[in-house]
């Protein structure tokens, strides 16, 4: 039986669910782990306060304990809500998109750069790097002062993206990239070639992280 890998949306807006399943489609092959995206259907439209994060935390793991039939699960938000409290309540692999993420960057170069959302998920991105004791190798988070839904549309969004992305590689030394929201995938090949810098997809991040975990587990 081929095993599955259920990635999860923890905010409500499903456009941005089918945006992460088209970034993991290079992923998928047919002797591989299945990657099947959902929805949690009664989250934020966006995860954009530490409120969005605390709601959404016992919500994702009732879900996962309620999922008999994965192998894996995937957090899709980079605040990584719930990680701690999902990996104790199951014995399966949870991966949270943020840490993936990083631990990805960190090979790829000496110094990574966020793009975040908005202003004030700079300070909760940061207060995880403390607790990782990463924030050494941390160039600096830079937000594009837009909602989880307003980065969906692309006139609005990729200038402001090049643009930070440039100041986080020019002007904080940053030689990674890491887009720091789930919703901005389909961004992530046009900003690499144009920075000329590793661009990182947090939930391709961690969807090769879990693939690997998993395929060597059976």
């Amino acid at each position: 039986m081929t095993p599955i890998i259920r990635v999860i949306n923890p905010n409500s807006n499903k456009h941005v669910t089918e945006e992460m399943s088209r970034a993991l489609e290079p992923l998928r092959y047919s002797t591989g782990p299945r990657l099947e995206c959902v929805t949690l259907e009664k989250g934020p439209m966006g995860i954009e306060s530490q409120a969005d994060v605390s709601k959404v935390e016992p919500m994702l793991a009732q879900l996962i304990q309620s999922d008999s039939s994965s192998s894996a699960f995937i957090i899709g938000c980079y605040s990584d809500p719930g990680l701690a409290l999902c990996r104790e309540i199951t014995d399966r692999p949870v991966f949270g998109i943020a840490e993936c993420a990083i631990l990805t960057a960190l090979t790829r170069g000496s110094s990574f750069g966020v793009i975040s959302i908005l202003p004030n998920s700079v300070e909760r991105h940061i207060r995880h790097l403390r607790e990782r004791l990463l924030h050494h190798r941390f160039a600096g988070d830079r937000a594009l002062g837009l909602t989880v839904a307003q980065i969906q549309n692309d006139k609005m969004t990729f200038g402001r993206m090049k643009k930070i992305g440039t100041m986080l590689r020019d002007d904080d030394g940053a030689d990674v990239i890491i887009m720091g929201c789930a919703g901005m995938a389909k961004y992530r090949a046009k900003l690499e070639r144009i920075l000329s810098v590793p661009v990182i997809d947090p939930t391709q991040a961690a969807a090769s992280m879990a693939i690997g975990v998993v395929a060597l587990s059976n």
